[in-house]
């Protein structure tokens, strides 16, 4: 009897045992923290990944994500410097970065880190719009807004334990009660632009127009100019020469006489080769000398 009641307590504290040693072992995987509380007060962070034990009943552990987190912000109407109105949607990516932070300021819970995440970002994405113009907003479409909106939202959340890892616009447009008018108004304004800086390049066109024309009348004027100098000159030297070359009686004669040959070959040319001339024609005098 002894021994089997010996037995039964054996069996008793081993299942005791292994309730406990259950009870106190935990595993923290590659993508998680493990925050090890000791009657509500953090004693200790866990990063690396493994089995690990805790004190039963005095300790508890929570464990948070390592990921890369996405939180759908939902849509929301904003104003711009100009008083106009705007639906932005969009999404963000956050990390918990100080787990110690993270379950002291937000109780390990992600819920509330996305509740301060919604807060900051619709703040910044206020902030940011209100500061611009719908054109400069409409220009700065992309990742300029995007930076502009990162500044704004990150310098609030660090003291969560989390970070913002991007804001990432999935929507930036009019509501549609007003988008075809302001569509058109920006269109009329577009056009107005390209017709000012069309007027303004034929304008400057015509000054280059005007300018060549007059370099170029001037270039060919003072051509023209060297081209009579050029005759006047050759003209004269022409005349020197002619003059050196016949300036005695017999060169002289002769040119009269290749020069009066030339008007009787001239003269001959065609089918009637008969000449007519006068007994005191210099041409007859060639026959007589």
């Amino acid at each position: 009897m002894k021994k089997n009641i010996g037995k039964v307590f054996g069996i008793v504290v081993v299942i005791a045992a292994l309730i406990v040693v259950l009870n106190s072992a935990f595993v923290i995987r590659e993508n998680q923290y493990g925050i090890v509380k000791e009657f509500g007060k953090i004693e200790k962070v866990i990063s690396e990944p493994g089995l690990y034990i805790k004190l039963p009943i005095m300790q508890e552990v929570d464990t948070v994500s390592k990921e890369l987190l996405l939180y759908d912000i939902a849509k929301s109407d904003v104003i711009t410097k100009d008083k106009k109105s705007m639906i932005v949607d969009s999404f963000v990516l956050w990390r918990i970065i100080d787990p110690k932070a993270f379950a002291q300021t937000l109780n390990s819970s992600t819920v509330n880190a996305e509740g301060r995440i919604d807060v900051a970002v619709y703040n910044a994405v206020k902030n940011v719009i209100s500061s611009m113009t719908q054109n400069d907003i409409i220009a700065a479409r992309g990742q300029e807004l995007t930076n502009h909106i990162m500044s704004n939202a990150t310098s609030s959340i660090g003291q969560y334990g989390i970070e913002i890892e991007t804001v990432e616009i999935k929507l930036l447009d009019l509501p549609e009660d007003n988008k075809d008018a302001v569509f058109e108004r920006m269109i009329s304004e577009r056009q107005n632009i390209a017709a000012t800086y069309t007027a303004e390049g034929n304008a400057e066109a015509q000054v280059i127009r005007n300018t060549t024309d007059k370099e170029a009348s001037l270039l060919i004027s003072e051509s023209n100019k060297q081209a009579e100098i050029l005759m006047a000159e050759g003209e004269a030297e022409y005349m020197r020469i002619m003059s050196e070359a016949y300036n005695d009686a017999a060169k002289a004669d002769f040119y009269s006489f290749t020069r009066s040959l030339d008007a009787v070959k001239n003269a001959i040319k065609g089918g009637d080769k008969t000449i007519i001339l006068d007994k005191d024609s210099p041409l007859v005098q060639i026959f007589y000398q």
